[in-house]
């Protein structure tokens, strides 16, 4: 079983021109996963394909160490942060080195003060990006969307976390697993740790219950995985069905991390989008709210994105009414909320009630889910599996005339409005009017936001099809507080919101990938961005 999985590797290797990844996925410290690395990489060495080890933590262990002995080892980057010498994957030099495979331990670890990247993932999206292959090792607990779930079945918080969205995009995952008694014998045989850490380890966290725990959510993220890559491409579109699942979030909600855990969790288990909105009242201008809040909302709108969410923010007075109207016409089937701050006596016998009372009484057939935030503790069911995102083709709504690139810093106004232009263009559309009905949704909330791209959207009764252009801006956008350097406007039926969640969330995912944005930042032209785009869902695709 396994040479037949490194044989697959070795066949998704020599037919792939950008980097594929696979993950030895494991529940707990000294289960194998480095080891069956190493073992993988000498497989990979004997058939002729040149692997190197990118960057290796042994911890001491003596048979890592044996194993590791035949492969070429590209030379660690040593950082000085507080007096104290730190050892980190040097991402030039493996770059430099350009080996058919890398082996990269620990993809969740966060890199030392001053490295080009903060996470190791983020090193290994740009050796992806370089067209270099990864194996790399990583533990359940370190995904994002189980914080709360492993924090509440072996507690402990775990600080080192990633996106889900990586184990997702992986090509293969290869669960290393060994049962809670064997891992126990290694641990006192001396295999994992020193012999005087042996006994401290299994007292307080190796535990037979945290293992037997912490293995259950492997075999449970393992059987997700399969079930999402055995799904026909048939089964993503039928998705947009009434079923999708809507996280409501508040710029003072407490917890809401837990409550962005749950939905992911959720939606994954339903197989359907979800969405994230933030409704922002009078009282929440960002020159009402202190400074600490809004970065608190800056960080909680972050983390939606990074768990697969696609998320709006709508400026209201009435935040019922705009999660209503929003689940209206998005179809949303499950409404998330969080635990909601009870009213004072003398607003509640005047018959005036919370967002949750409203939102329920008016859901009209949607399913409200009103999550405990106060303790952060998500419900079990949170557990289930991985949000499967919508897969629309981008480039099928995109022209060449539809792609602009400016060289220096432009203003918003200006970018919309040639972006519209660029849209309309042959399609019988009035640009003005248009440009109203974008600039109207950007004043609810504003799409330009802080992680380096933009997505100004409307729904358009006249427009028969999708359309969309896309603006490179090599020197940002006058005005913007971050750098934006995508923009991506797109136009959708009124009819059909669907299609318009389909391709924002196309446009999202092209901007969590860090090598495709560099790429489109240095196009030289119109065609060569657009051609990148296609290239890189078609590659998706197959």
């Amino acid at each position: 079983m396994q040479e037949e999985r490194a044989d697959a590797f070795l066949r998704l290797i020599r037919r792939s021109r950008r980097g594929k990844l696979k993950i030895y996925l494991g529940y707990a410290a000294g289960v194998g996963k480095t080891y069956k690395m190493l073992e993988e990489g000498h497989r990979l060495k004997d058939d002729g394909i040149d692997a190197v080890i990118g960057y290796m933590e042994p911890h001491g262990r003596p048979d890592t160490n044996r194993m590791a002995e035949g492969l070429e080892v590209v030379p660690k980057a040593v950082q000085g942060y507080r007096g104290v010498s730190l050892e980190e994957m040097d991402l030039d030099a493996v770059l430099k080195r350009n080996p058919q495979v890398a082996l990269v331990d620990e993809l969740a670890h966060t890199n030392a003060p001053g490295s080009r990247n903060g996470k190791r993932y983020e090193d290994v999206e740009e050796l992806l990006a370089a067209g270099i292959h990864v194996i790399t090792t990583l533990n359940v607990q370190h995904l994002e969307s189980l914080y709360e779930t492993v924090e509440q079945a072996v507690s402990v918080r775990v600080r080192e976390r990633l996106p889900d969205r990586v184990i997702m995009e992986a090509d293969q995952i290869v669960n290393v697993d060994v049962t809670p008694e064997d891992l126990h014998r290694r641990l006192r045989e001396g295999k994992i740790y020193p012999m005087d850490r042996v006994e401290t380890a299994i007292r307080y966290f190796f535990t037979a219950r945290n293992l037997e725990q912490l293995r259950e959510l492997t075999l449970r993220e393992m059987a997700a995985q399969i079930d999402s890559r055995r799904r026909e491409p048939g089964d993503e579109e039928r998705s947009a069905a009434p079923d999708q699942v809507l996280v409501c979030l508040s710029s003072r909600g407490p917890n809401s991390e837990a409550l962005l855990r749950y939905g992911s969790r959720l939606a994954g288990r339903l197989n359907r989008n979800w969405y994230a909105i933030y409704v922002q009242t009078p009282s929440e201008e960002p020159e009402v709210i202190d400074a600490e809040t809004q970065r608190a909302l800056s960080s909680t709108l972050t983390l939606a994105k990074q768990l697969g969410a696609l998320v709006f923010s709508y400026k209201s007075a009435d935040v019922a009414g705009a999660v209503l109207q929003f689940a209206k016409e998005y179809r949303v089937g499950h409404v998330i909320l969080g635990t909601p701050h009870p009213l004072p006596f003398s607003r509640r016998i005047t018959g005036e009630k919370t967002v949750v009372q409203k939102v329920i009484q008016a859901s009209n057939g949607a399913t409200v889910v009103v999550v405990d935030t106060r303790g952060g503790r998500p419900p079990r069911d949170a557990e289930e599996n991985q949000p499967q995102m919508a897969s629309a083709v981008l480039s099928g709504a995109l022209s060449l005339d539809g792609i602009l690139i400016w060289e220096d810093a432009a203003g918003h106004d200006d970018i919309l409005r040639r972006l519209v232009e660029a849209a309309c263009a042959g399609s019988g559309l009035e640009p003005e009017s248009v440009l109203r009905a974008v600039l109207a949704r950007e004043a609810q909330g504003s799409t330009f936001l802080n992680e380096g791209a933009a997505f100004p959207h409307a729904r358009l009764s006249s427009l028969g099809s999708s359309r969309a252009a896309l603006g490179i801006t090599r020197g940002g956008v006058l005005g913007s507080v971050a750098l934006i350097r995508l923009v991506f406007l797109i136009l959708s039926p009124e009819e059909a919101p669907e299609e318009q969640l389909q391709l924002l969330a196309a446009a999202s995912r092209i901007v969590l990938d860090r090598g495709l944005v560099r790429e489109l930042q240095r196009a030289r032209s119109p065609r060569e961005a657009f051609d990148m785009v296609r290239g890189w869902e078609e590659k998706r695709a197959t």
